[in-house]
């Protein structure tokens, strides 16, 4: 199978995030492949859920369920050497992965490391760090990384599950930068109260993933596009931006289904190549 080649690639991509983070007050984006984004704000970047490695694909190479990569990595972790934090949304390799988050921190030794508070010791093991390390993100207790204002929305992967000190362990996070307010719902499905939750943010900006869910697949499920495009309108996101698809072949979906919905809806929309940026 021929790989989809990243719009912008390695130095290609280094040189339009230069490019565009010397330009004050403008808050852009670059999707990098499955729930992966950076954001850039007054040359402040973050890394959001990235998977920038392989390690999915040698893990699963000779099992009932092989990790067939169909997007090339746009750039390597090691490159990324301006990164001021990065989150992981749970525990799941393509949203916490050593073999992308190890060279991130050898690259940028203060990287700050943002996790939901119950998989802190997990995430913790994984690195061979100190959990004192990492950061855990709780419910009403934001975290503030420079200019970013981070606060934690439960997940439902597929269920909203919780630890035994009653914190989340598959969180979104509602990130407010400047005058935006950008949802990344990490892995989730829809649950009750969900959009009442969210409404209230005005997000700017939705990241939604729209792989679905399918039990024959063996992975814990998403939305769908439908269920995205729909969950976008009705928490009145003023833009909404798809993720989490063209990854592994074993699951992944089309995003016309999304695009669609959407429109059915007048739902604003942006379909991003990997390796594309986004000025908001």
């Amino acid at each position: 199978m021929q790989r989809i080649i990243p719009v912008l690639c390695n130095d290609d991509l280094l040189i339009d995030v230069q490019a565009a983070s010397a330009r004050p007050a403008t808050l852009t984006l670059w999707w990098l492949g499955q729930s992966g984004f950076l954001l850039a704000w007054n040359g402040v970047h973050m890394l959001i859920d990235p998977y920038l490695s392989d390690s999915l694909t040698r893990k699963y190479a000779d099992t009932t369920k092989p990790h067939i990569r169909m997007t090339k990595i746009p750039i390597g972790p090691n490159q990324l050497g301006f990164v001021q934090a990065v989150t992981s949304s749970h525990n799941h390799t393509d949203h916490l992965d050593a073999e992308t988050l190890l060279p991130l921190l050898s690259a940028n030794p203060k990287l700050q490391i943002i996790v939901s508070e119950a998989n802190r010791t997990f995430a913790a093991q994984r690195l061979d760090l100190a959990p004192e390390r990492l950061i855990g993100i709780t419910l009403g207790e934001p975290v503030v990384i420079g200019p970013f204002t981070l606060h934690a929305i439960p997940a439902a992967h597929d269920l909203c599950e919780q630890d035994q000190h009653g914190h989340e362990r598959f969180i979104g996070l509602i990130v407010q930068v400047g005058p935006y307010t950008i949802y990344h719902s990490g892995d989730t499905l829809r649950y009750d109260g969900m959009a009442e939750l969210l409404r209230p943010w005005n997000v700017n900006l939705a990241l939604l993933p729209i792989n679905g869910h399918d039990p024959t697949r063996g992975v814990a499920g998403n939305l769908t596009g439908m269920e995205a495009a729909q969950l976008a309108y009705d928490i009145g996101a003023r833009l909404v931006i798809p993720c989490h698809y063209e990854m592994f072949t074993f699951n992944t979906a089309a995003p016309t289904e999304f695009v669609a919905a959407a429109e059915a809806h007048g739902q604003p929309y942006r379909v991003l190549r990997c390796g594309e940026r986004f000025d908001i």
